[in-house]
């Protein structure tokens, strides 16, 4: 693994629970034993620094969408299952979406990263859209319920934050997830004429 890639890691852990303004180069440093020259000379700018955290979410989010699509029939459970990516971010140590931190961020962000951000969920309401047109709900329609959908997936993880840290055994907090995006599917499902 690269010196680079080991700063994406320990970033992306503290940004998903710290949030963006609750971290600074001196944790990576400490995290990691290396300086902070050493950062700088890969991430010159912690915008810099986060720009290149969401171009990789945003990669690997698409690489676990297309998963959920070749390895999923139906447009009701794809629905469940890209609920399961959000549901796996918390179950590990009770993080939330990166780009979610950095939307509640927002005013606080450089222009530049909250383009990028926007861009990160412009990706989410298109596939969820799109799934949700394959399952007929109307064009006029598929917009606003990815919307609300994608506003419950983020929901649901600040609620699971809320009840604690997954601690591995009985699973609640990891359940929330599903159960909202179950509940919110067959709504959506069901109001399709």
């Amino acid at each position: 693994m690269t010196t680079a890639d080991r700063i994406l890691d320990s970033a992306q852990a503290l940004v998903q629970v710290r949030g963006y303004n609750g971290f600074s180069y001196a944790d990576i440093s400490a995290q990691l034993s290396i300086t902070k020259p050493s950062i700088h000379h890969h991430f010159p700018t912690k915008a810099a620094l986060a720009e290149a955290l969401i171009a990789r979410y945003r990669e690997r989010f698409a690489a676990a969408r297309k998963e959920v699509d070749d390895e999923t029939a139906g447009a009701r459970q794809r629905l469940v299952n890209y609920a399961g990516l959000y549901a796996e971010t918390f179950a590990d140590g009770g993080r939330i979406c990166l780009c979610g931190v950095f939307a509640v961020d927002a005013e606080s962000l450089p222009v530049a990263v909250r383009r990028a951000t926007d861009g990160f969920f412009a990706d989410q309401r298109q596939w969820v859209a799109g799934v949700l047109a394959e399952a007929g709900v109307p064009a006029t329609r598929t917009g606003a319920a990815a919307e609300a959908y994608l506003a419950a997936l983020e929901g649901a993880l600040l609620l699971a934050r809320a009840h604690g840290q997954p601690d591995g055994t009985d699973g609640h907090d990891w359940d929330v997830v599903r159960s909202v995006a179950a509940t919110l599917v067959d709504a959506l499902l069901r109001s399709t004429p």
